[in-house]
């Protein structure tokens, strides 16, 4: 369950870089009913979606040379520059070292030993998203990493989480769930799941994060994916216990999961 109460180690915050900001964010808008408000003169510099009046994730040009369109999952830090300290001494590498963006908060992007990358936030005045666990905001993060033990090293030691596995049916392997450090099993925001390089094709072979946005409809939402010029990699499925999903890609190839969740 992720929340917005800025529990050190959970998911604070998503972005999305673009090469085409209003085609992005009119894709997403008709596939999860976010609302755009671009924050700059130029509209097609970046701005923040929101759902039901409350801020859900952000939305930018790409800029990096040679990146490719992807979603940031930020987590909640108390101190950034101590984290990346942490960072360094696990292995991993500074993307962006810490800085400060206003009085809202400072922040820092990094890329772990494997090359899933991420990014964490110490809030100011801002702390992040207004809307989690909600239809038409985040409510899962997940990696698909080449070695869950190294990932669970890893992002246990910097970010302090706790882990626990769960079979998946038929044999398909295992899943393991994060939770923020202290906090019940109930607390759990997301999940690793290994794969083999071959099969991870959006990176080449790298380990990615992707989010899931929980919906009130999978095969509605799966709809507007393809219809408005999206993919879809897997699914619509049920997965027992969890609810109904789908693995998407929107226009620019950027990787998102839509779930209706079980009732609960």
């Amino acid at each position: 369950m992720i929340t917005t109460d800025n529990t050190p180690g959970s998911p604070c915050w998503l972005d999305l870089g673009t090469p085409d900001v209003p085609a992005t964010a009119a894709f997403y808008g008709a596939v999860l009913g976010w609302d755009y408000e671009s924050m700059g003169e130029a509209d097609g510099e970046g701005g923040m979606f929101q759902k039901d009046g409350k801020t859900v994730a952000g939305l930018g040009k790409l800029t990096e040379e040679g990146a490719r369109p992807a979603w940031m999952i930020y987590y909640t830090v108390t101190d950034a520059d101590a984290t990346t300290q942490a960072v360094e001494r696990a292995g991993g590498t500074v993307r962006v070292a810490p800085r400060d963006l206003d009085d809202w908060g400072r922040m820092a992007q990094y890329t772990d030993p494997l090359g899933g990358q991420f990014a964490v936030w110490q809030p100011g005045t801002n702390s992040g998203f207004e809307l989690a666990d909600d239809p038409g905001s985040l409510s899962w993060a997940e990696l698909f990493t080449t070695d869950v033990a190294a990932a669970k090293e890893f992002y246990g030691g910097v970010l302090g989480w706790q882990f626990s596995n769960m079979e998946l049916p038929g044999g398909a392997g295992t899943y393991t769930l994060v939770t923020p450090a202290g906090l019940p099993e109930e607390r759990m925001q997301g999940g690793l799941m290994e794969l083999s390089e071959k099969d991870l094709t959006l990176t080449d072979g790298r380990p990615y994060w992707h989010p899931v946005f929980a919906v009130t409809d999978c095969d509605a939402a799966v709809a507007q994916v393809t219809g408005n010029g999206g993919s879809v990699v897997m699914g619509p499925d049920d997965a027992e216990g969890v609810g109904r999903l789908a693995v998407c890609r929107d226009p620019s190839n950027a990787e998102f999961v839509v779930l209706n969740p079980v009732e609960s």
